[in-house]
């Protein structure tokens, strides 16, 4: 392929990676967000539009003269990309077109990952399953995007900590292979991070901390606008900063992390302490219904006013606020977003968030970093999945 054909290529998939992002967009607006220039986005738009993926969609407003034309991705011409999202202990998934739009559902099966030995197989098992029972053709699919828990090595395609294929062969070509699809692969938190900054309260923002409270506690970071991992990858372990005061031992092997003390999976475990030793709660019926993993029965009743779950809720926030503290210490943000599942708590999470950030951080830092909690909430991974496809697919 010659230098020309190629960047072609790439512009012509950041033209529709911006449509995707933007909704509508006219040719300057295209030509301002991919920094090529006009006649050259002219062009490839011309193609798209041509080929059938671009269409004009009327005149945007005038900002002084001659309305120009807009510009959006056909709807007539649909792709769809399967999105999953892997937790320790479940797996949703979801078939979104290229608007966003749900096509189903979401569907979700228990897997623990820590347990089930064969939970690779669980997972190609269920994509495949879910694809086939879409009705949808196989070549109508861009790809399948996946965020899931461990240390990712994404330009290799490796998971260092969950889904070993037994083969001399990385997870990205492994589930390429079995699923028959093209396969994207991140670290749960870093595509949590790409959906609040592409789609979320993040939206625009230029330095962005994205805190994913779950199971876990972790991070994902967009610093001047674009996503930050680190020398090899693997920075944004927000849950193992020690600032626990118990000498339990983490998942990681240390002690002291903020994981065992302000991760989901403790506070479930905390509730049912407290429950055997007699405080009432109606988290002691919620916990007996399986349809839903105790972590949100923990939130639904912390939403409804259950006095235990609000109080271990907001001591976990307070030191998940601390935590934060360093952060605006070290990082200067303009914005910290607290996203992932447990985000779904909402203003609980706010005041003892708050309060740890003006107890243990210095005032001039903190007035100038904006926290806000997620409006995707649980949904953010999805997105962020989706989101993997649309960055590295070749759109055909």
């Amino acid at each position: 392929m010659t230098v020309i054909r190629q960047k072609n290529r790439e512009l012509r998939k950041d033209v529709i990676r911006q449509l995707y992002y933007h909704k509508m967009l006219t040719l300057t607006e295209l030509s301002v967000l991919c920094r090529k220039s006009l006649p050259l986005v002219t062009s490839i738009v011309n193609d798209l539009s041509a080929e059938g993926f671009v269409v004009e969609h009327g005149l945007a407003p005038s900002t002084g003269g001659r309305r120009p034309v807009a510009f959006l991705l056909n709807s007539e011409q649909k792709r769809y990309i399967v999105a999953v999202a892997v937790d320790q202990l479940a797996v949703q998934i979801v078939i979104y077109d290229q608007f966003n739009q749900a096509q189903a559902p979401v569907k979700m099966i228990s897997l623990k990952l820590a347990e089930d030995k064969d939970a690779l197989q669980q997972l190609v098992r269920f994509i495949n399953q879910h694809i086939a029972s879409s009705g949808i053709a196989k070549e109508s699919f861009l790809g399948v995007g996946i965020g899931m828990p461990g240390f990712m090595d994404t330009e290799k395609g490796i998971n260092h900590t969950f889904f070993k294929t037994g083969e001399d062969v990385s997870l990205r070509d492994h589930l390429n292979k079995e699923i028959g699809l093209p396969v994207f692969i991140d670290n749960d938190s870093t595509v949590i991070a790409l959906a609040e900054h592409k789609f979320g309260v993040g939206k625009g923002q230029k330095d962005v901390l994205v805190v994913n409270i779950g199971w876990g506690i972790g991070l994902g970071m967009i610093i001047h606008g674009q996503l930050f991992r680190g020398h090899s990858g693997l920075a944004g372990e927000f849950s193992h900063i020690p600032l626990s005061q118990s000498n339990k031992l983490c998942s990681c092997g240390k002690r002291g992390c903020l994981e065992v003390d302000a991760s989901l999976l403790v506070l479930v475990e905390r509730a049912k302490e407290k429950m055997a030793q007699g405080t009432s709660s109606s988290m002691e019926h919620l916990f007996r219904d399986d349809t839903k993993l105790p972590g949100d029965h923990l939130l639904d009743a912390a939403k409804a006013g259950d006095p235990l779950a609000v109080s271990l809720l907001s001591e976990a926030a307070f030191l998940v606020g601390k935590g934060i503290a360093t952060l605006i210490h070290i990082i200067n943000p303009k914005q910290i977003i607290l996203s992932g599942r447990g985000a779904r708590a909402g203003r609980i999470l706010m005041a003892p968030v708050d309060q740890a950030i003006h107890e243990f951080c210095i005032p001039r830092l903190a007035e100038d970093t904006e926290i806000r909690i997620s409006a995707l909430a649980s949904e953010s991974e999805l997105l962020g999945a989706a989101i993997l496809v649309m960055e590295h697919c070749h759109y055909k």
